[in-house]
């Protein structure tokens, strides 16, 4: 269903309110044009739980080797996670931006080594879900968890290529989402963009 509120309307899923966007907004991620920008590119690092830096304790040996050398010398030295300056707990960085748990492929593309180790078959664990979901952030809050679209132009790419292959970011997410909160919950989101998408309050139908 819709809520209204002092913004905009919203989605209300269950216990979250999801913004319009994830309807709205066209995204397919275009790794060949980004290069995978978002992992190297910010002033902290990826949001994580106390149990997801536990999970990055364990698979470090698998992923070891494909850390960058003054990556291995960060986390040795302060951890694989640290409080930033807004008090969450995220992963650790290095040089004040890149993710500690980059690596690169060929062409200069910038890979995730946890997810690299997984889809090896390495590990169990593919990736903080902050990772996973993105370029989504969740905001929990007493009675609800706020879902909205973090606008990057780093981004712009995967806003064209999503809009040239007609899939919405509602659509893309559907892994990462159903695996957060359910398929139960994924299904309502659907069947609320697809409502919406095909109502007169549609900025496609205005």
């Amino acid at each position: 269903m819709n809520t209204e509120t002092s913004e905009e309307i919203m989605f209300e899923i269950k216990d979250t309110l999801v913004s319009l966007d994830l309807a709205e907004q066209f995204f397919c991620c275009d790794l060949d044009a980004c290069k995978g920008q978002c992992c190297i590119d910010g002033d902290a690092g990826a949001p994580v739980t106390p149990q997801e830096v536990e999970r990055i304790k364990e698979v470090l040996p698998a992923i070891w080797d494909d850390m960058l050398p003054r990556a291995r010398q960060e986390v040795e030295t302060n951890g694989v996670a640290y409080i930033d300056e807004e008090g969450d707990l995220v992963t650790t960085i290095i040089d004040g931006a890149n993710c500690a748990f980059t690596c690169y492929d060929k062409g200069g593309m910038c890979l995730c080594a946890i997810e690299k180790a997984c889809r090896q078959g390495k590990i169990d664990f593919l990736k903080p879900a902050s990772c996973h979901l993105y370029p989504l952030r969740l905001t929990e809050y007493a009675k609800f968890t706020a879902v909205n679209y973090h606008r990057w132009k780093i981004c712009k790419p995967a806003e064209a290529l999503g809009r040239k292959l007609g899939i919405r970011l509602y659509q893309f997410l559907k892994g990462p989402l159903v695996a957060r909160f359910g398929q139960e919950w994924y299904d309502e989101l659907a069947l609320a963009c697809e409502t919406y998408l095909n109502s007169d309050l549609s900025i496609e139908n205005s």
